[in-house]
C-alpha cells in the first residue's frame, strides 16, 4: 500500500490529523496526500513557504534561525513543522526545506540538501539528506523520504486518541 494511503488510514483510524508545511516540495507532500480519497478525514492543509517572509510571519520561524542558520537547516525544518502544528491545529505536521537546484547552491549547502521534519505530540524530529539528480528528481525524493519518515513516526508513537479540530485563529 503506497504510503500516503498508510498515512492517512492510520491518521484517520486514530482520529488524529496532520499539517504540512513545504519549501522546497511547492505543495508536492499535501498533493500526495490529497491523492488519497478521503484524505480530507486527516489531513487539514498546509503552507507552501517559499519566501523567507512566510516562514517567518506563517508559520513562526525565528528571525534568528534564518538569520543565522538560514532556511536551509534543521533548526528551520523543525520551526516550520511545529509552526504548521501549531497554527493548523494538528496532531502532526511535517516540513520540508532545501535546495533543489539548479541554482541556489553554495559550498556548504550543494544541490540536493534537504531537511525534513516531522512535528508531533512529542517535538519535532529532523533528518538531513543528500539527493542526486537535477530538481524534480530532488524533490520527488524529499517527498519520499518525508512520507516515510512520518509514517516510522506515525507507527512508533501508538496514539492515544485524536485532538478535536480547530479553527484558524
Amino acid at each position: 500500500m503506497p504510503l500516503e494511503r498508510q498515512i492517512i488510514a492510520r491518521l484517520t483510524r486514530a482520529g488524529q490529523t496532520l499539517a504540512c508545511a513545504e519549501s522546497c516540495t511547492g505543495g508536492l507532500v499535501a498533493a500526495r496526500l490529497t491523492s488519497v480519497p478521503g484524505s480530507s478525514a486527516a489531513f487539514l492543509g498546509g503552507v507552501v513557504a517559499y519566501a523567507n517572509d512566510v516562514k517567518r510571519e506563517l508559520l513562526g520561524v525565528p528571525n534568528e534561525v534564518l538569520t543565522s542558520e538560514g532556511a536551509v537547516s534543521s533548526a528551520c525544518a523543525a520551526a516550520m513543522a511545529e509552526g504548521a502544528r501549531r497554527r493548523l491545529r494538528a496532531d502532526w505536521a511535517v516540513s520540508t526545506t532545501g535546495i533543489a537546484g539548479p541554482g541556489g547552491a553554495t559550498a556548504a549547502k550543494p544541490v540536493g540538501l534537504v531537511f525534513i521534519a516531522v512535528a508531533g505530540p512529542d517535538g519535532a524530529r529532523v533528518e538531513k539528506h543528500l539527493f542526486a539528480g537535477g530538481r524534480a528528481s530532488v524533490r520527488r525524493q524529499t517527498v519520499e523520504a518525508v512520507l516515510a519518515m512520518l509514517i516510522q513516526s506515525l507507527r512508533r508513537r501508538q496514539p492515544r486518541g485524536g485532538r478535536t479540530r480547530g479553527r484558524l485563529p
